[in-house]
């Protein structure tokens, strides 16, 4: 049944496209999940740990502060709900795009308006693997570069929100990149092994030198894990064209919120969703950019 499957995909490359389209909907709809409730659950963790922690250091202090009732929460419980009146999202309030248009992207029940991220992510995420379907074809390279734009898509949104890069995502990643390269999927091994170890190591250094000169932290630990993430995908020779559209790109962000969002100088900006940004297109057309990179500037 499988490999039949695969021989009509193969056959009809609109029906491929056409399905992953459809599964990256779903797919777009569980990011959403994703992005509102994996920072939540690190913060609930967070909390307890802490609390244990310093539990005998600081007993006194405690002993008059009664824990925080925190309820459970995953990533399949309990059932979302609307958070303006908790009203149960039933399936077919859940459809990908459809719901949100039919719903007139408010709550079926209390008429709260329903944020139109939800929709543009889950398009955002149909189009994204679209283009890898498009790109890649029928083949074992789109499968696993679905499973990667997916993790982007996670970690640029939650990056952007809470300014962490979550290692639930990251460090998976960054160990798949290296197994499927043991077979040469995208690059030689040895160009993955060195790839993760120098997109560390160069932001790492980076980083303390920064702090060294300056007294600050320039960026956060998950920036060097995410970098080390695409140099075990394509190796270490398209680093450099990658962080440079990183930092370009990044910068560009910068100055215009500087000059027109009245945003503070001091106050600091997530590095991960450019580097998420750079990386997928590396990805995709790194050896074309590069090549025409090499020809402008020789």
């Amino acid at each position: 049944m499988f490999e039949q499957t695969i021989i009509f995909f193969q056959q009809f490359p609109t029906a491929f496209n056409t399905f992953v389209v459809i599964l990256s909907l779903l797919i777009g709809s569980f990011l959403n999940v994703v992005v509102y409730r994996l920072p939540k659950m690190m913060h609930n963790t967070w909390y307890v740990e802490c609390r244990e922690f310093l539990a005998d250091e600081l007993e006194e202090q405690f002993k008059n502060i009664p824990p925080k009732e925190i309820a459970p929460l995953t990533l399949s419980t309990p059932d979302s709900t609307c958070p303006k009146c908790g009203h149960k999202i039933r399936f077919y309030e859940n459809i990908p795009v459809i719901s949100w248009l039919f719903l007139k992207g408010k709550c079926s029940q209390c008429k709260n308006s329903i944020a139109i991220r939800y929709p543009l992510v889950e398009t955002a995420t149909a189009l994204l693997s679209f283009i890898v379907a498009l790109q890649f074809g029928v083949s074992i390279e789109t499968l696993l570069l679905l499973v990667l734009t997916w993790g982007l898509i996670c970690l640029t949104l939650i990056d952007f929100d809470h300014m962490l890069l979550p290692d639930q995502i990251v460090m998976p990643l960054l160990w798949l990149g290296l197994l499927v390269n043991v077979n040469s999927t995208f690059v030689p091994l040895s160009d993955a092994v060195i790839g993760a170890a120098v997109g560390y190591m160069s932001l790492f250094s980076v980083f303390w030198l920064f702090k060294l000169l300056t007294g600050k932290e320039g960026m956060g630990h998950g920036d060097f894990k995410l970098f080390a993430l695409f140099g075990a995908w394509i190796g270490w020779q398209l680093l450099p064209i990658l962080i440079l559209m990183a930092s370009v790109v990044g910068a560009v962000v910068g100055i215009s919120l500087v000059l027109f969002k009245n945003h503070q100088r001091e106050q600091a900006i997530p590095f991960g969703p450019y580097l998420a940004v750079a990386g997928w297109v590396t990805l995709l057309w790194g050896e074309g950019i590069w090549s025409w990179y090499l020809f402008q500037i020789s």
